[in-house]
């Protein structure tokens, strides 16, 4: 694992692209670096596009760990009982006829850029095995149980992007925000779904855990002075050992060590990078915008990972930060902690996307693990609830302003158009221009498609 240290209305619009900006690499230490470069090249299948989709050169998503409830959020039943509706009420948005949670009003302007898939649905009530489910699009070898990351999990969305697409430069295609904080519990119980699996560990995106909203927040190590010197003098030691190498096995792999070598350094050196992840580039206005939260100021790292380069950048909620999981004081904790820095956060994140004439060409996805509980528990909470879900994607080609799908009367479950997390997979790869019939290959050989699902057409325009 490569890691930094720390925590139906259509209107759609057409927006400008512009340049995507190509800047140079992301920092580790470490001297098995070259090692996982080499391991991340020696394997980059050709890639596909396929009629409207690949529009979206990259992905922001968003994971809201621990599970919002949908229908307090996106799927709201006024007219369900009281022991169903809850305590919220529908709000209308910028889209005549769509309807989301009081406590959204800023993402309710946004509805015009953005879909919500109200039907998906899988049948996993357990958090680690739900999260492996909505972040790979394929279901737990072991479903019935409470797994940790296994090194035979199916990869997530990030690992097979630095697999399939490492990118010409230093910079990771694959980044993972706010982590791994909401990776590991409290019993330090790391959970799957956020790793490369049977990829191996190599095409791991690359975590980030400090908390970027501290005003401390660096997650490169300097390389001035003596910090400079030792990572040269490291270089040379390393081209010494190399040399001695090659007298004993003058493989192939051996002989392209020196270009990993060369990018390894270049992760740990490079300005570039150092530009695309310092915030403090940013006006005070920009980051209030976003809100000076965990969240908020990942959504905005976010925004400048993609406009440097980086293919996919999954922004998680820390876990240390209030989470999701309501089963207790579920409307007191949306109210107060969860919906009012999500709704700053989010809704900058797409009007900023727009502004720069990004989203059009950047996916932008928001998801949880599953639902939660129509009827409300003794605890004012709302417990795991898998058969029915709302996931919202904006961007990329997505025709904002529409619902697809259908939940019943009580959003227990869907009464039309049910999504599964393979058919959502198989909608960001497309979206990607990545073939979802592209094979990669388990810890046996087998090979395994990317996703099994249907990518959701009617999502795009």
């Amino acid at each position: 694992m490569i890691s930094l240290p720390g925590s139906g209305v259509l209107l759609c619009e057409g927006l400008t692209r512009r340049e995507w900006l190509r800047a140079g690499g992301l920092g580790a230490l470490g001297l098995s670096l070259p090692d996982l470069l080499r391991q991340r090249a020696e394997a980059a299948p050709r890639l596909a596009r396929q009629g409207h989709f690949g529009r979206a050169r990259s992905c922001i998503l968003a994971f809201l760990f621990g599970a919002p409830a949908h229908q307090d959020v996106w799927d709201l039943k006024p007219d369900a009982p009281r022991e169903v509706r809850g305590e919220f009420k529908p709000i209308a948005t910028t889209v005549p006829g769509i309807l989301v949670g009081e406590h959204v009003p800023r993402v309710a302007r946004q509805a015009h850029r953005f879909a919500i898939v109200r039907s998906v649905s899988h049948p996993d009530n357990t958090h680690t095995v739900a999260m492996h489910y909505m972040l790979t699009g394929h279901r737990h070898l072991q479903p019935a149980t409470n797994p940790q990351n296994k090194p035979t999990d199916f990869p997530t969305f990030g690992a097979v992007m630095r697999y399939l697409r490492p990118g010409p430069g230093p910079l990771p295609s694959g980044v993972s925000l706010n982590s791994p904080a909401n990776q590991v519990s409290a019993a330090n119980h790391i959970f799957p779904g956020f790793f490369a699996g049977f990829l191996g560990s190599a095409h791991d995106p690359l975590f980030v855990a400090q908390d970027p909203s501290l005003d401390d927040f660096r997650p490169f190590p300097s390389v001035e002075g003596a910090v400079a010197q030792r990572l040269l003098d490291r270089r040379v030691l390393l081209s010494v050992v190399d040399a001695q190498r090659r007298v004993l096995a003058q493989s192939a792999a051996v002989r392209a060590l020196d270009a990993h070598e060369a990018r390894a350094f270049d992760l740990v050196t490079s300005p570039a990078a150092r530009r695309a992840f310092d915030l403090s580039r940013e006006s005070d206005r920009a980051r209030d915008r976003y809100g000076r939260t965990p969240f908020g100021q990942g959504l905005l790292l976010a925004r400048r990972l993609v406009e440097a380069g980086v293919g996919l950048v999954t922004v998680n909620w820390a876990r240390d930060d209030a989470f999701w999981d309501t089963h207790a004081d579920n409307f007191r904790l949306l109210k107060n902690s969860l919906l009012p820095p999500f709704d700053v956060a989010f809704a900058a994140l797409l009007e900023d996307l727009a502004q720069r004439g990004l989203l059009d060409e950047t996916l932008v996805v928001c998801l949880g693990e599953f639902g939660r509980t129509p009827k409300i528990n003794g605890a004012a909470g709302r417990d795991h609830w898998a058969p029915c879900n709302s996931v919202v994607l904006a961007g990329g080609g997505v025709c904002g302003g529409q619902v697809y799908g259908a939940s019943d009367r009580q959003a227990a479950f869907p009464t039309t158009a049910p999504v599964s997390p393979g058919d959502l997979s198989a909608t960001i790869y497309q979206a990607l221009g990545i073939d979802t019939h592209t094979q990669v290959r388990d810890h046996l050989g087998r090979p395994l498609p990317l996703s099994d699902g249907a990518p959701v057409t009617a999502l795009f325009r």
